[in-house]
């Protein structure tokens, strides 16, 4: 092993910009080479800096001389033995990528190779007894993202979070902490780029971005391990991907999943259910699922249903799945304490997965049943007998559970959940045996409930996609979940909020991500749930769900004019269902969101001058640009990132004045000036019928014939839109639906390209990837900004084309390639 020691300590002058005077008089770094990285001493401290991957650094401190335990709930067993090559340097190494230099008292600067500094310590590590605080400068031009669906805004900056899992029913937007602890963000505009930091503590850890010391970015926790990963980027989905990387990426949903879903706090019987489905489909509303509540269940007790109002299970998901919907159920993790007539607790019972008081007792608390037990889920086993219990629903037909409750919320108690000397047993993965207090274990507890209820399903189907939904996790959740926002209102101002919780949940890792569309909590008027509609039909997840006693909000409820413009819009959402299920498959493989703010694509949109509070981006072709006071008739700019944009209901340019005309929904759009000269904005009048979207230039855009469910296949060609433009590419994505055959290359993917001649565009199908053939025959193309006729030939072959002036389009039809093909367009 070779060693290096600093021969002296480090002067002021030497410390990163913004770096503390405190450095120059601490005690001087020694340094002790590794292979992957180095091994610091600096008076008490000792620190161990692992270079895990290029431009993934993981940083442990010692108590005492001992290092954390070398296990974690979030971070995948693989991606901590991972190790990148380092060079050594004499005050740190370096990667491919990155430098890490080591000041005085073992603080850490992260640079780029050329000296930009990423992030540096603005002090080292302070150690309070079981306590500790990071501190980092913080420039003027840092913004912060991530941390899950926190609310406060999009932007982290300038505010103090804790990560403590909390029933918040009727949170507002600046209340903290609410459903989730996942202590992971990003920053952007580091001189140095993108980063970010995964915080692996399961303890009610803080963060605090320039709230109380502007020009610090500090956290911390009460206990518990000093394990974090230094995530850099330069961009911000450098990040996003490489955090996937090491928590694990969301595996691929079935796409019934995709499609609109129903949901009441409670539909209160199966003729109920009924009822709901036949209106859906009488009214045209296309749909995929309706949800079940607690109230279907016999006297609130989990695994159970009502006798006198679900007779018959099997019949009600038979009935349905003939129409195309499927039934998720909810499966609260509070199991009643029944000693006699209910299985889920005798044969709990008989196994000792409860959790436990000091005492060794079962700890009991009131939840919905009644007196409770809790599931154990720190445990293999008890995590394993809790998914023997979903047998009995799956043989019924049901194809998806919802956990809710598992922060854990309990009932007549100030905390809201357990006691903080709850005892837990760990005994899973890589930690060794032993008990652990609720202190630690209450974050990471939602997480390894939805665990249970995945890895249970997968073992009872061994190839078909589990479906779990959650309101509790951890980093590292989406492994095994889907989430939502929780018991949100129903108001403007949470409507804007679940815009900005969905993005951050995306950048946390969680791109499947929804919010109660309508609010949980109170009712809406029909302006809101009309809006609230029309803005759920590009989110990840679009499930529409209320409280008991609250009025109804399925989308007849306001009228013929409300129903149309709602349906309008379930109905796009499934003729871009194409574009969903390749943004699906994309984040299977790759990390990124579903749902991203606009600049993940686009950095420069962060300097735009626009309120782009309620802007998004779908993947990166679809730009969605909501008012930014949502409530408010006020008119608005857009504005829309370099390189051309078209507005998607009409498929005009952007900006133009036929665009303000023309289409099957009229646009109130219009070019203004604008200081940002390669960018361009435009001016918005809000409209209740009309959501801005807008394509990107250099779109190729998959949507498929109307359907009233994913499960119909669609009749007639898949449908190609090409919006001319730099870096013109799209993609085909195809499988089954729901079953694992994906994994194992039953699938169709395909890359599909555009470029610009002289005399006209070529058009380029790559050759496909797996062995699925497309329900598509056809593919209808259609060519936007296309000016008069145009003649087509593919392989030498003329077809048919056909333009249309007004809409500026040339359309035509050619048979599915078997294989990689050419299509040339010219000017007649």
């Amino acid at each position: 092993m070779k060693h290096l020691c600093l021969a002296a300590l480090l002067t002021t002058a030497a410390l990163p910009l913004g770096a503390t005077a405190a450095h120059a008089t601490a005690p001087a770094a020694a340094l002790s080479a590794q292979r992957d990285g180095v091994e610091v001493t600096a008076g008490a401290l000792k620190m161990r800096l692992t270079a895990l991957a290029d431009g993934l650094v993981r940083v442990r401190i010692a108590r005492d001389g001992a290092y954390p335990e070398d296990a974690s709930w979030a971070v995948l067993p693989e991606q901590r033995k991972a190790r990148a090559k380092v060079t050594p340097t004499a005050d740190g190494f370096t990667t491919a990528s990155l430098r890490v230099r080591i000041g005085a008292g073992g603080a850490i600067t992260f640079e780029t190779l050329d000296g930009k500094i990423i992030s540096a310590d603005a002090a080292p590590v302070a150690i309070d007894g079981k306590s500790f605080t990071l501190r980092k400068t913080l420039p003027i031009t840092e913004h912060f993202y991530g941390l899950g669906d926190k609310t406060g805004g999009l932007d982290r900056r300038g505010k103090e979070f804790v990560d403590w899992n909390t029933d918040a029913f009727g949170f507002t937007s600046a209340d903290d902490p609410i459903y989730k602890s996942i202590p992971f963000f990003l920053s952007t505009g580091a001189p140095g780029g993108s980063y970010g930091i995964l915080l692996d503590n399961t303890y009610r850890t803080w963060f605090d971005f320039g709230h109380r010391d502007a020009d610090t970015l500090t956290f911390g926790g009460p206990d518990g391990p000093i394990d974090y990963y230094f995530v850099a980027g330069p961009s911000l989905a450098d990040v996003t991907r490489r955090y996937a990387d090491l928590t694990g990426h969301a595996p691929l949903a079935p796409k019934w999943a995709l499609g609109y879903q129903q949901s009441r706090y409670s539909y209160m019987s199966a003729d109920e259910i009924r009822e709901i489905a036949r209106h859906l489909r009488a009214d045209r509303v296309p749909t995929d699922v309706i949800w079940m509540d607690i109230d279907y269940q016999d006297r609130n007790r989990p695994f159970t249903t009502n006798p006198k109002t679900f007779p018959d299970l099997p019949k009600l998901a038979a009935d349905m799945k003939a129409q195309g919907i499927k039934l998720v159920a909810i499966t609260d993790l509070h199991v009643a304490k029944v000693d006699t007539g209910y299985a889920p607790y005798t044969s709990g019972k008989r196994g000792d997965e409860f959790v436990k008081n000091p005492d060794g007792t079962d700890y009991v608390a009131p939840v919905w049943p009644g007196a409770s037990v809790f599931p154990d889920f720190t445990q293999a086993k008890s995590r394993a007998w809790w998914g023997t219990l979903y047998k009995g629903f799956l043989d019924d037909g049901i194809a998806g559970f919802w956990n809710d409750m598992n922060e854990p919320a309990i009932f007549n108690t100030p905390t809201k959940t357990m006691p903080l000397d709850t005892v837990h047993r760990i005994a899973s993965d890589d930690f060794a045996p032993r008990t652990g207090d609720h202190r630690e274990i209450h974050n990471v507890y939602g997480m390894q409930n939805t665990r249970a209820t995945y890895d249970g399903l997968l073992k009872l189907r061994p190839d078909e996609r589990p479906f779990v939904m959650t309101r509790a996790s951890y980093a590292g959740g989406q492994r095994y979940a889907v989430t939502w926002t929780g018991d949100n209102s129903a108001t403007w101002d949470h409507l804007k909020l679940s815009v900005q919780q969905i993005i951050n949940l995306g950048l946390s890792g969680f791109a499947y991500s929804a919010a109660d569309v309508s609010g949980f909590a109170g009712g809406p008027s029909p302006d809101l749930l009309t809006r609230w509609f029309e803005i759920g039909a590009f989110t990840p997840v679009f499930r529409d769900h209320s409280a008991t006693g609250t009025p109804r909000v399925e989308p007849w409820v306001d009228g013929p004019d409300h129903l149309a413009i709602r349906r309008r819009f379930v109905e796009e959402r499934y003729r871009l269902m194409p574009y969903f299920y390749a943004l699906a498959d994309q984040n299977s493989r790759l990390g990124d969101p579903i749902m991203r703010p606009v600049f993940y694509d686009y950095p420069s949109a962060a300097s735009m001058g626009c309120n782009q509070s309620m802007a998004f981006t779908l993947g990166k072709a679809l730009l969605i640009a909501p008012p930014p006071s949502p409530e408010s008739p006020q008119t608005y700019d857009v504005c829309l990132p370099a390189g051309g944009w078209y507005d998607y209901w009409t498929g005009l340019r952007a900006g133009t004045p036929e665009a303000a005309t023309s289409g099957p929904i009229q646009s109130a759009t219009q070019a203004v000036p604008t200081e940002h000269a390669k960018s361009e904005r435009v001016l918005e009048t809000p409209r209740l019928d009309r959501l801005p979207v807008f394509v990107r230039a250099g779109t190729i855009l998959p949507r498929q014939p109307l359907v009233q469910s994913t499960a119909q296949t669609p009749s007639g060609p898949l449908m190609l839109d090409i919006y001319p433009g730099g870096d013109c590419s799209g993609t085909l994505y195809e499988d089954d639906g729901t079953t694992l055959g994906y994994q194992r290359g039953a699938f169709f993917r395909q890359t599909v390209r555009c470029a610009t001649t002289a005399t006209g565009i070529t058009v380029t199908f790559d050759s496909k990837e797996g062995s699925l053939a497309p329900w598509w025959k056809q593919i209808a193309v259609t060519v936007h900004g296309w000016q008069g006729p145009g003649r087509v030939t593919q392989n030498g072959a003329s077809l048919n084309a056909e333009s249309d002036v007004s809409a500026q389009t040339l359309r035509f039809t050619i048979p599915t390639p078997g294989k990689a093909a050419r299509v040339t367009i010219e000017k007649n």
